[in-house]
């Protein structure tokens, strides 16, 4: 196999020597610095780069500014211009401040240097002894080296300062709409980075919140809404400000920083900012999206409660909204199967009367609605189920505790070794990876173990309430209610041409009943989508570490009143209602 020799590029003479020059900043923030538009290092690294081109007897002819990007990426729109550039034009010498310039990893730095070289290019550092010369390749591979272990503990100790910094209550993270990030000196001259609320968006954000609360807007005529009434985000030197999107709109009404909570790396952590939203407005937010996700269903013209909830009992289709008019121009609103108006099934259902079918649903509340009996056989299984699962949480707590020591006993080992000279980089920084990874996740399942059994017990006996009660909640309630109540209680709602009412319990209400009872259900088989759901009522929908209804699971062997919550998501609208 034949092999191309690639030649190191032999310094230019005379008055023919072009070069060009690269200059970098890693963050935006160093890119403003002083108020300008380059801050204060890129024209430090242009000076130092020209005397260095002088130095050579070299004409700078092009310059490549990348502001505000990392170079552990090699995706950086000027470094890949710049290396386009040199294929199409005859360049001698590339100058930059320094070999972390162009990059902070090995396989990069290779990379980036073996373009130059096949271009003819001659790597220069204004900085550091670094050539073409076999002693300049080995201080370029030895910096190199050094710079991409600089990169990796930075980003270590970056990641280590910004977890103190949550669990101490602090925003490691830019502020959601509605606050800002603001830079105070305390009477020392320190400088703090703090919290406030912004007085422009905050009375919209609550708004919102309480508006979507209520049950009465879908994501997109609140989205148009906040448009109308100005709403936008913040301008930063790249984005312009701009009205929410749908998502973000969604991102905004699922964060839980607005009641208080800060999330970093899948914790939760009390936040030292002030709440703009109370607790019981935020989760009465996520039940309603929950619902309205659950349901298929939007706000739209001819809206009723029961849309989405009531279906055909003999095609299986969904019943809709069909308003008659009569000779006399009176209005009669009825429930029509779908399948039979667009004709996609030979079904017959007749229409029934809107309030007929309204008074059936209320009276089918009666023959699901538990006694005190059935109450009383609910109330002693959950406590003997959690009485057994909080004795397997502590011993599991035990065991995690001690993972935690020996892993943290194995870092301190391995700092020992990598200052002894015993381990090598590559091994040291693979290890280092290793443990850090491993520690990440114990000691995010002991912070899970502390709380999450007695609040999932809290939300069964919320759930045992409202089946109790579930009658006499839904002939009161509003509209809104009545919507939550169905869609917390049922999958479907089936009216037989008879007008007869059958119903298939959503979870956990089927289960609940089943066992007052006296039927013991199997236990579930968790799939990738229900461990994934965004609707267990303990985790919030941006969480993406492992969901705490997979360990439960993972824990339970036989039948466990445990194992109902994780698709309920029902918590704040049975306890409200």
């Amino acid at each position: 196999m034949k092999t191309r020799a690639i030649l190191m590029p032999e310094p230019p003479s005379g008055a023919d020597a072009r070069a060009i020059t690269y200059l970098r900043v890693s963050t935006r923030e160093q890119a403003e610095k002083g108020g300008t538009d380059e801050g204060f290092s890129i024209p430090a690294q242009r000076e130092a780069n020209h005397r260095k081109a002088e130095s050579l007897g070299a004409r700078i002819v092009k310059e490549f500014v990348d502001a505000g990007e990392s170079a552990r990426k090699a995706d950086r729109p000027a470094l890949q211009e710049m290396i386009d550039y040199v294929k199409t034009h005859r360049i001698s010498y590339c100058i930059v401040h320094k070999v972390d310039r162009l990059a902070r990893n090995r396989t990069d730095d290779v990379t980036i240097h073996l373009a130059l070289r096949e271009a003819g290019v001659m790597l220069v550092s204004a900085t550091e002894n670094i050539d073409e010369t076999p002693s300049g390749m080995l201080l370029h591979g030895i910096m190199s080296s050094i710079a991409e272990f600089y990169s990796r503990n930075l980003a270590t100790e970056v990641t280590k300062g910004l977890v103190q910094k949550a669990s101490t209550g602090g925003t490691p993270t830019k502020a959601p709409i509605g606050y800002l990030n603001v830079r105070k000196r305390d009477e020392v001259g320190r400088e703090l980075r703090t919290i406030e609320i912004d007085p422009d968006r905050t009375p919209l954000v609550t708004w919102a919140f309480r508006a979507y609360a209520t049950g009465d807007w879908s994501i997109t005529r609140l989205r148009d809404e906040l448009r109308a009434r100005g709403l936008v985000s913040l301008p930063t030197p790249k984005r312009p400000s701009k009205p929410l999107g749908s998502g973000s709109l969604h991102r905004m009404l699922s964060n839980p920083y607005y009641k208080g909570d800060v999330v970093y790396r899948g914790v939760t952590y009390n936040g030292a900012h002030e709440p703009i939203i109370p607790p019981e407005v935020w989760y009465q937010v996520q039940t309603v999206m929950r619902a309205h996700s659950s349901a298929a269903e939007c706000t739209q013209r001819h809206d009723h409660y029961l849309k989405g909830s009531i279906y055909c009992g003999q095609c299986g289709s969904r019943l809709i909204v069909q308003h008659a008019r009569s000779k006399t121009g009176t209005i009669y609103p009825y429930f029509i199967c779908a399948g039979r108006n667009s004709r996609r099934t030979p079904c017959t259902r007749r229409a029934v009367p809107i309030e007929l079918v309204e008074k059936l649903i209320t009276n089918h509340y009666k023959t699901i609605q538990a006694t005190p009996t059935m109450k009383r056989t609910l109330r002693a299984r959950i406590d003997d189920d959690f009485d057994k699962q909080h004795a397997a949480s502590t011993q599991e707590l035990a065991e995690l505790t001690r993972t935690r020591d020996r892993l943290t006993r194995e870092q301190d080992k391995l700092l020992e070794l990598h200052f002894a000279d015993a381990i090598d980089m590559n091994q040291f920084i693979r290890q280092q990876d290793r443990i850090r990874d491993e520690l990440e996740v114990v000691r995010q399942l002991i912070t899970e173990r502390h709380s999450e059994y007695q609040d999932t017990k809290e939300y069964l006996a919320d759930t045992v309430d409202f089946l109790e009660n579930c009658h006499a909640l839904y002939s009161l309630s509003d509209d809104v209610g009545k919507r939550l109540c169905n869609q917390a209680l049922f999958r479907k709602i089936y009216i037989d041409n008879d007008d007869e009412i059958r119903s298939d319990l959503a979870r956990p209400f089927e289960t609940l009943v089943d066992v007052a009872k006296g039927i013991e259900p199997s236990r579930p088989t968790p799939t990738p989508e229900r461990l994934q759901s965004p609707s267990n009522p303990w985790q919030h929908p941006t969480k993406t570490k492992e969901d705490p209804s997979s360990i439960l699971d993972r824990k339970v062997v036989g039948f466990s009143l445990i194992n109902l919550v994780a698709e309920a998501g029902l918590e704040p609208a049975t306890s409200r209602l």
